[in-house]
């Protein structure tokens, strides 16, 4: 049966349904959302808890060890970290790949829910969750100035109108508003004032709770009216609290305003933002997982005018970082990257076709095959990415090859004297076959890319799903459209007279033929020669490959840094809030940034944000990396604070926010342990060459003060430790002790002492407490004070007390040289069986990438010798066509490193690929071969000889059409070239090699196998039956036995 004859009869009808595809195609275009690559869901849910005043290690025992007990029960939890610090903990349970993200958010409420009981009472809100992922990067920045309002108002504008709009935007999954906090009324209380009218903070604390009131008061009737009753019970502002009375003495009123300065202010005075050299509330709008980010930037920056227009109009909203501009940029070049190789790939068949009509048929078969993609990728819920598009674009390459052999196998039989519609009705069917088995060999060889879990395979999935279905859809291209333009388009006379260059390029690939004929009789006369070189570049590969540096994803450059400001341990707000300013000005001095924005302040008090947007790449001429390094040497000689840049990277996997790309976690059974341990390895790491901004988040070297109690002498005294506890947190705990409610908002009433009592731990001593029969005694009279370090953070992973190391790397540093080392470091320092060490995020996926990247390379080759066995039914002729691929690897991996490139991930996908591009030579020969041994009676040796001759030009022809296709990625220019490069560069080096090799090891290994199989035959010959079996007699034999 010919399955192209129905389409080559039909042209009509074959047109129809082009033209159907077509339209398609154009159609799921505009519809394919867009992505900086596959979205891959990672189902991970941040809980978040306060308590106002607590340290670190309170909040880790009281708040942060019941939430991990009951959320460790949850079914699925894979990693579970928690951060610790002054009133806040925060931790991120990372769930399994498969768990639904929404059944675990009910799973965690309802650990929440079980934990609660057991967490502190006083505790101002439940713990709180968000969905979503810790990998997720911010979409899009904003920052709100304002010349004539306070921080406190713009943060309250922002919190009330603009994060909510926001978080309506279809795809947001978080708004975070940061650089101040709610307005309140801050009651600063002057302790010797209140010593001196016997008043303590109880009382004031006590008479701020009961001036605000918003209860139900109900309502009054008279006959057929209603009145509601209301009371002035809400005081709002400070000129509302400062009449307050707190008491009487001798008689008179002691005002609030007596005893205290009562200011509209802030809830937390430990919070600043900056942008531009500006004071600023900052907005961070981060996307849910799986959502198309630059949908989101489109939909804010469409909502933005109405916002500005809600907003009070003295407050300025300016987008001071939007991630979707490197992302549209990187998507911009490799649209431009497929239109030059789609260009290339049809000048490469006018090349060898030097016919206009005759070129367009592969040119519209490729064109055709491309649209006809789309429509499936969109129905399988795939994205317009930057691996989909470079899986299109290496497929212009290779789609060509099968019109190609289909052409020109029609061409050869119109030259023998048949019809055009003869040649396509014979053509297409002699050739038939051998395009099914090019095809579904190299589908086979993403068939375990297609079945690998975890991150990496559902990241590169979309890449091996959308080149297999555009090698399925050119192969339904190459049977049905191309043989019908074949018997339409060809012309059946000689070909017309030909121009010099026609000439000239006919007569080059003449002898060019001409030579290979003789190098290829020389070759098989001497094949011994040929296989020694084949098994060369077997050892040449496993010693390539070993020697190779290994990396992760390639280090792009976004145009966005990130920096974390570490600050000493015992660093006041107000002096970070200096080093914030003095960094935004060094970095904002840089001629290659364009903007700069910060904070500083919140639950960790010594560390802080910079954001720093750097200028196109052809204005600036230098690489992140670079202006991270010019950056590095300006700031590292500033005292008391350390500012560490990272790049940006749309690939980064998990591990704990950190001031390095990298991380690696440390656990014990004891923080003692870990406290001995950190250190040592830390400084071990530091002293490395290959790595930079090494970083420790250990935080037990923050300044304590130690009230140390004389229990006997509180006792006598009627005081209990509840008592001095509420004492102390009500002076200096910036305790919320009232709500004032209002039509959009609820505020609070903060009380404490007054800043300038807060100068130092003297303060304690001085400190007044009323006894239960109303004595007012200071603090020294029962206790005394002491200086001491403490923990200003305490971390977590899997319930166990963890420090996490992070570290970036040096130029020139891969990865997987850096995990060598510090693997190295840590066993030569002989720590102890009880402190473990392992790497998080991208450097732990990387390793678990390194195990199973031989075993998919071995799966890929396996996978297409099974489906290469069941297509020829022989075990012999696979290894044939597998023997091409050695030369493939060791021109890659000699390419990659003559252009100092590393192993990547990109690159081993390059690797896989050319697996199944190199074999499709090795079927040309292998069919035509088979074909003349069977039809013309020739010889293995003769028949391989003409089969190398006759495909000669459509090897040549296919190879060079793969290889262009792929040269614009290994050129790589504009924004993404850092990912394309790897892939272009393994595919254009492993072509080069192998297209020199495998036109002569390929017929040398067919004739060596062909001679191994007639020995075998010779020594173990098929038994045959001297006469036919009588059946009956054989059952009846049976039933003797």
């Amino acid at each position: 049966m010919n399955f192209s004859a129905i389409f080559i009869k039909r042209p009509v009808a074959t047109t129809l349904l082009t033209l159907g595809i077509v339209l398609a195609g154009l159609v799921s275009l505009n519809l394919l959302p867009v992505a900086p690559l596959p979205q891959v869901e990672l189902p991970g849910i941040s809980v978040s808890a306060s308590l106002p005043g607590a340290n670190p290690e309170t909040m880790a025992a009281t708040v942060a060890t019941p939430l991990e007990k009951a959320l460790g029960r949850i079914a699925g939890v894979n990693e579970m970290t928690s951060s610790s610090s002054m009133g806040y903990t925060r931790i991120f349970v990372l769930f399994d790949l498969n768990r639904d993200v929404n059944g675990a958010a009910r799973d965690v409420q309802a650990a929440i829910n079980a934990a609660r009981t057991l967490m502190p009472s006083g505790m101002p809100s439940n713990p709180t969750y968000n969905k979503g992922s810790s990998f997720g990067s911010t979409v899009v920045m904003l920052s709100l100035t304002s010349d004539t309002m306070s921080q406190g108002e713009i943060y309250d504008a922002a919190t009330t109108i603009l994060a909510q709009k926001l978080s309506q935007v279809k795809g947001v999954g978080l708004v975070n508003v940061g650089g101040s906090s709610l307005p309140a009324v801050r009651v600063e209380i002057d302790p010797n004032v209140a010593y001196k009218f016997a008043i303590s903070l109880e009382e004031i604390r006590t008479a701020l709770i009961t001036t605000n009131s918003n209860r139900p008061r109900g309502l009054v009737e008279a006959n057929d009216k209603a009145w509601q009753i209301y009371t002035n019970d809400q005081s709002k502002t400070a000129e509302d609290f400062k009449p307050l009375i707190i008491a009487y003495r001798n008689g008179a009123a002691v005002r609030l305003s007596d005893v205290a300065r009562v200011t509209d202010s802030v809830e937390d005075l430990r919070n600043a933002g900056m942008a531009n050299g500006k004071p600023a509330i900052i907005i961070r709008v981060d996307p849910q997982a799986n959502a198309n980010v630059v949908e989101i930037a489109e939909l804010v920056r469409q909502v933005l005018p109405a916002l500005r227009n809600a907003m009070p109009g003295a407050i300025k909203i300016e987008v001071i970082q939007d991630r979707t501009t490197s992302i549209r940029g990187s998507l911009r070049e490799m649209a431009l990257t497929l239109l030059i190789s789609l260009v290339l790939v049809v000048l490469v068949v006018l090349l060898f076709l030097r016919n206009v009509r005759a070129t367009l048929i592969p040119a519209i078969a490729v064109f055709v095959s491309l649209l006809g993609t789309l429509p499936i990728i969109y129905l399988c819920g795939f994205s317009l990415n930057i691996l989909s598009l470079m899986a299109l674009t290496v497929g212009t390459g290779l789609l060509v090859d099968d019109a190609i052999v289909v052409q020109e196998n029609v061409v050869r039989h119109m030259e023998a004297g048949f019809s055009r519609f003869e040649a396509a009705l014979k053509g297409a069917r002699e050739v038939g076959p051998t395009v099914l088995s090019m095809s579904l060999s190299l589908i086979a060889v993403f068939i375990p890319i297609l079945l690998m879990g975890g991150i990496i395979g559902r990241t590169f999935r979309e890449f091996a799903a959308t080149l297999s279905i555009a090698v399925l859809v050119s192969l339904l291209v190459s049977l049905t459209l191309t043989p019908m333009m074949c018997a339409v388009m060809l012309k059946k006379h000689a070909p017309e007279a030909q121009g010099r260059l026609s000439s000239f390029l006919e007569n080059a690939l003449k002898w060019l033929n001409q030579g290979y004929a003789k190098s290829l009789a020389w070759v098989l006369r001497y094949s011994v020669f040929t296989l020694l070189i084949l098994l060369a570049t077997m050892v040449l590969n496993v010693y390539l490959y070993k020697n190779i540096p290994k990396g992760f994803f390639p280090q792009q450059d976004l145009g966005r840094l990130m920096g974390s400001i570490e600050g000493d341990q015992s660093i006041s707000f107000q002096a970070m809030q200096q080093k914030l300013n003095r960094f935004i000005s060094v970095v904002g001095q840089d001629p290659a940034v364009e903007n700069v924005s910060g904070f500083v302040g919140g639950d960790q008090r010594n560390k802080g944000q910079i954001f720093v947007n750097l200028k196109p790449l052809a204005e600036r001429k230098v690489s992140a990396e670079q202006v991270i390094a010019r950056l590095r040497g300006k700031l590292s000689r500033e005292p008391g604070a350390r500012l560490m840049f990272q790049s940006a990277q749309d690939f980064r996997m998990g591990g704990r926010q950190s001031s390095g790309q990298f991380q690696y976690t440390l656990q014990a059974n004891t923080l003692q342990e870990l406290q001995q341990w950190a250190p040592r390895i830390t400084r071990a790491l530091s002293r490395l060459p290959e790595l930079a901004d090494v970083n420790s988040d250990e935080a037990n070297h923050g300044l304590q003060t130690s009230l140390v109690i004389d229990r006997e002498t509180a006792s006598r005294l009627g005081l209990t430790m509840q008592m001095i506890d509420s004492t102390l947190n009500s002076a200096f705990g910036q305790r919320q002790v009232s709500t004032i409610y209002n039509p959009l908002n609820q505020y609070h009433v903060v009380m404490g002492l007054a800043p300038e009592f807060l100068q130092g731990p003297g303060t304690l001593k001085n400190l007044y407490i009323t006894t239960p029969v109303g004595n007012q005694v200071p603090f020294s009279t029962f206790s005394h004070y002491e200086m001491t370090n403490t923990a200003i953070g305490v971390n977590h992973q899997g319930q166990f007390v963890a420090t996490t190391l992070s570290f970036n790397l040096q130029p020139g540093v891969s990865i997987g040289r850096a995990t060598e080392l510090v693997e190295e470091t840590f066993s030569s320092l002989g720590v102890p069986a009880t402190v473990r060490g392992s790497f998080q995020g991208s450097a732990r996926i990387f390793q678990e990438s390194m195990k199973s990247q031989p075993w998919l390379i071995l799966l890929a080759i396996l996978t297409m010798y099974i489906v290469l066995g069941i297509l020829y039914e022989s075990l012999i002729h696979p290894i044939t066509i597998l023997s091409t691929l050695p030369s493939a690897g060791v021109g890659a991996l000699l390419a990659l490193m003559a252009f100092g490139q590393e192993l990547s991930l990109i690159a081993m996908i390059g690797v896989i690929l050319l697996i199944g591009i190199v074999q499709k030579n090795a079927i040309m020969m292998i069919d035509f071969a088979l074909d003349a041994e069977r039809t013309l009676g020739l010889t293995s040796r003769e028949s391989i000889y003409q089969a190398c001759l006759m495909r000669f030009r459509p090897i040549l022809m296919t190879t060079m059409a793969a290889m262009l296709s792929a040269v614009p990625l290994a050129i790589g220019h504009g924004d993404g070239a850092e990912l394309r490069q790897p892939l272009g560069i393994a595919i254009v080096g492993g072509l080069i090699f192998s297209q020199i090799l495998t036109l002569y090891t390929t017929p040398v290994v067919y004739l060596y196998l062909d001679r191994a199989s007639l020995w075998v035959k010779a020594h173990w010959p098929e038994k045959k039956l001297t006469k036919p079996l009588d059946y009956n007699q054989y059952l009846k034999s049976q039933k003797m036995k």
